[in-house]
């Protein structure tokens, strides 16, 4: 696959499934992360590697962040907060460690490490592999960020979910590039 038939055809797959992927397809999705944009090569992010009992002890943080917000949560609520860790394989979190620079402002770091997760997911899917980028309140709630060993200048930017498509991808919808292009 060309680089432009990548980027044109790349989709999120909400639904992946095991085994985790090969870990030479994981060097290169790691690698295509270090190639990121990166003003000052401060290199502002770290990635951690969430597979196998791993994914169960991610399941058991998340239950405890709920039961932290609210100690009334049914069995199956906690039981459905504790599946969204165990919907792939595997799960990237992307990190962004971001510190004050006399020229490089937070928000860039922290926009590195998002250009880092997208270079992930178009890796992922020249591997052959199905992905998506998932935050929602577990990717900013203390008990997580404190079980997963994040200091205090640190934040999730992304919960990468990677595996095998379930599926056939979807067609991505077709978008007019003048509804989004202005000339100045």
């Amino acid at each position: 696959m060309d680089a432009i038939d990548n980027l044109l055809s790349r989709v999120s797959h909400s639904k992946v499934v095991g085994p985790v992927p090969s870990e030479q397809a994981l060097d290169s999705i790691f690698k295509a992360a270090l190639r990121a944009p990166d003003h000052g090569q401060l290199r502002p992010w770290r990635f951690l590697r969430i597979e196998g009992e791993s994914l169960n002890r991610l399941a058991e943080l998340f239950e405890a962040a709920a039961v932290a917000d609210s100690r009334e949560l049914s069995q199956e609520e906690r039981a459905s907060v504790r599946s969204k860790a165990l919907r792939a394989p595997l799960v990237i979190a992307v990190v962004s460690r971001a510190l004050p620079h006399p020229k490089i402002p937070l928000l860039e770091q922290d926009l590195s490490a998002g250009a880092a997760s997208h270079a992930m997911l178009l890796a992922a899917h020249a591997e052959g592999l199905g992905a998506i980028w998932r935050t929602g309140p577990m990717a900013t709630h203390p008990v997580v960020l404190r079980g997963l060993g994040l200091e205090a200048h640190e934040k999730i930017i992304a919960f990468l979910y990677v595996g095998h498509p379930q599926s056939a991808a979807r067609q991505p919808k077709e978008l007019n590039v003048d509804d989004f292009v202005q000339r100045w």
